[in-house]
């Protein structure tokens, strides 16, 4: 249980740091990132309730380092990265399926309309101080999006 816990709890912490961090190039040295690839679909989803689901597909091989591998998703209004959820990623070199539910944060609320997605794949490495885990982004796809009203 405490495994989880803790999993859970770096998927969210991944994701909040890649919401608001600007998503740097993947290092040309890294031997893995010819390989790793995230796409998000163009269309996504919004409840009533304000809860948005968005989804797509990813593919990593193995980390040789062991660390896990998330696909974390947000949605953009304005200028700001609102974080939509977190998946721990399979890598085994196979694409796999994603799909990441949340809410907008700060007040803001989802509506069905046109916007921006951006999904990005990233290795959580150890980290230094205070920051128990820092994410490495492994590959990013960012695209308009069609965000419609969820079916009930």
């Amino acid at each position: 249980m405490r495994v989880r816990l803790v999993t859970a709890g770096a998927v969210a912490a991944a994701g909040a740091l890649l919401a608001v961090a600007p998503s740097p190039a993947v290092a040309a040295s890294d031997p893995a990132a010819s390989s790793d690839t995230v796409t998000a679909n163009a269309t996504g989803t919004v409840a009533k309730d304000g809860t948005v689901t968005l989804s797509g597909t990813y593919r990593c091989s193995s980390p040789a380092n062991g660390r896990p591998v998330v696909v974390s998703s947000s949605v953009v209004k304005g200028s700001v990265q609102y974080g939509i959820g977190g998946t721990v990623a399979t890598c085994d070199g196979a694409t796999h399926t994603w799909t990441n539910h949340g809410r907008m944060a700060l007040g803001q609320t989802a509506k069905p309309q046109a916007t921006e997605v951006v999904a990005t794949l990233a290795r959580l490495d150890r980290g230094i101080g205070f920051l128990p885990l820092v994410p490495y982004i492994l590959a990013t796809d960012r695209h308009s999006l069609d965000l419609g009203a969820a079916q009930a």
